[in-house]
């Protein structure tokens, strides 16, 4: 296998042997790579900085089996995530939810989407609100980019707009994992949302989170921790893998209020 440069983030770093560690590297131009860290577990290696949520200039190479990394460089470190555990698990459900969907292709601007939303979750990591809201936002963007975009504009049952009718509480939008969204509250439906909370589902798509004119963040963490259980169904049908990262957010929120 030929010498080549590799520049992508940890998403995931393991045990491989007794001395190496197995890296899950996110490229642009290879998608998900898994490669072997000769070493790394060693004190003083060379290649000890192989861990996760790092952006890592690496040099790859092997004549078969599981490349091996010659030589790194980490050009940026997201290891202030790790100091609330909010933020880390956060950062976690994005890397897990990037693993799944570039798993077997590369997906264009999927790395460049992760390491923005990454940057945000820095800028927050003190507000456990913003730490919430942003992960919901992050994982609409990145599933919409990787092809498992939650279909928010028309009913999956009629095809009508999903015009959500503000003011009109008895209004209900269903949530059917497998199709879609319908209107109504429907037989088997996973949750059901009001008018605002399908407004604010919708607004998401937007590249930034919605704020009232005060400059406030849009709707209360109850609200929130409704759209986070939407995001979490829709992964679990759609990429057939719950998300531990995402339920350990909504247990260190439950556990903090």
């Amino acid at each position: 296998m030929a010498e080549r440069r590799l520049e992508g983030l940890a998403l995931k770093v393991g045990p491989l042997g007794e001395h190496d560690r197995l890296l899950s590297l996110l490229s642009e131009s290879e998608g998900v790579t898994r490669l072997a860290v000769p070493g790394a577990r060693r004190p003083k290696s060379s290649l000890a900085a192989a861990a996760p949520l790092t952006l890592l200039q690496l040099q790859v190479g092997g004549r078969s089996g599981l490349p091996r990394v010659r030589q790194l460089r980490v050009l940026r470190s997201f290891s202030e995530l790790g100091r609330q555990l909010e933020s880390l698990s956060a950062a976690q459900a994005l890397c897990d939810l990037c693993l799944q969907i570039a798993a077997q292709d590369p997906v264009e601007g999927l790395l460049a989407m992760l390491l923005l939303h990454l940057e945000r979750l820095e800028q927050r990591a003190q507000s456990p609100d913003l730490v919430l809201a942003g992960t919901v936002q992050a994982c609409v963007h990145l599933l919409t980019l990787g092809g498992y975009g939650l279909p928010l504009q028309s009913c999956c049952l009629t095809g009508k707009p999903l015009d959500p009718p503000l003011g009109q509480w008895e209004w209900r939008c269903s949530l059917l994992p497998e199709d879609g969204f319908a209107i109504d509250a429907q037989p088997g439906a996973a949750l059901t949302m009001n008018p605002s909370e399908l407004a604010l589902l919708q607004r998401l798509i937007r590249p930034d989170l919605p704020r009232r004119r005060d400059g406030e963040l849009m709707g209360p963490p109850a609200v929130w921790l409704r759209l986070l259980a939407v995001v979490e169904r829709w992964i679990g049908v759609h990429l057939n893998r719950r998300s531990r990262a995402l339920a350990m957010l909504r247990e260190s929120l439950l556990t903090g209020t």
